[in-house]
């Protein structure tokens, strides 16, 4: 299983695909706004995904934003 984390503190704007869905690696799942910049976050491998938070929270760096199950 593969754990996505927040590159630096910042707010999730966008969760560009829904709980559950399957995506590919690279493929983008989020996007974080800090300081008016836009940051992509993408998959770093195949399979399920699964959020650990919601449109709207703030995360400091390092927090756990999902997790895919390539199973």
């Amino acid at each position: 299983m593969a754990t996505i984390h927040a590159e630096m503190t910042a707010t999730i704007w966008k969760l560009t695909v829904a709980e559950g869905d399957r995506v590919e690696n690279g493929e983008t799942i989020a996007v974080l706004e800090s300081m008016k910049m836009e940051i992509p976050v993408e998959a770093t491998s195949a399979g399920t995904v699964r959020f650990r938070v919601a449109e709207g929270a703030d995360v400091a760096e390092g927090a756990v934003i999902a997790e895919i199950d390539g199973s």
